[in-house]
């Protein structure tokens, strides 16, 4: 979808060529949210550090997704009725953009109010690999993204469905845990559980409308 579009509105760079590059900027500060909130998460830097360079960035988001917004309504109010189909997916998932920071943001609150540490290897180490592909993703996506490479946008819908299986199967395990465990401790897993798997869905729906599935956006997130 994206080669489509650079090839076919390069009359309007001023409005759907700089909607993309905000895109990219949009990935590239919801990827500094989520390594810094797992920072936070691991007390490599403290809540108090972190918390207003987060949520700085989350509202550069905001605006860069309203400022995407803006450009694509101007495209099609200069040229009405020309690739509508692929101007609204933009938008789409420019909101796939801004959704992810907010769950980088719930990733940051869950190291700021829970601070005991993790002492459940079972559940902690699942969790951390997927942290790691969740990153691996970002970066992937940022450089679809800004290529319009296909071939990057399939590797990042083949690690998130490992994600979200595998963090479904932390909280199924949670549910059937019989062993004693810290309350705490156990909600923090299971939030943790839950927001990576919705960033990598949302990156995921990202790399879906990179790959010009169009009719699958928004159906890959659950």
């Amino acid at each position: 979808m994206l080669s489509k579009i650079f090839t076919a509105l390069t009359a309007s760079k001023s409005s759907i060529d700089e909607a993309f590059e905000d895109l990219t900027k949009m990935l590239e500060h919801a990827e500094w949210m989520f390594l810094q909130a797992n920072d936070v998460l691991h007390a490599r830097v403290t809540a108090a550090e972190a918390h207003e360079a987060i949520y700085a960035r989350d509202r550069a988001i905001n605006d860069l997704e309203r400022t995407i917004r803006r450009k694509v309504l101007q495209h099609l109010t200069v040229n009405p009725g020309f690739d509508v189909a692929v101007c609204l997916a933009l938008m789409s998932v420019a909101k796939d953009a801004e959704r992810i920071g907010d769950y980088c943001k719930n990733v940051f609150e869950v190291g700021r109010f829970y601070t005991e540490g993790f002492h459940v290897p079972k559940y902690h180490e699942p969790l951390e690999t997927f942290a790691c592909q969740t990153n691996d993703m970002f970066d992937l996506v940022i450089d679809a993204c800004r290529e319009a490479d296909e071939r990057q946008a399939s590797k990042a819908l083949l690690l998130a469905q490992d994600i979200r299986k595998g963090c479904d199967k932390v909280i199924e395990a949670l549910f059937d845990e019989e062993e004693p465990m810290a309350f705490h401790e156990a909600v923090a897993y299971s939030l943790l559980a839950r927001h990576y798997k919705r960033v990598a869905a949302h990156l995921a729906n990202i790399a879906t409308g990179i790959l010009g599935d169009l009719e699958e956006l928004d159906f890959e997130q659950h």
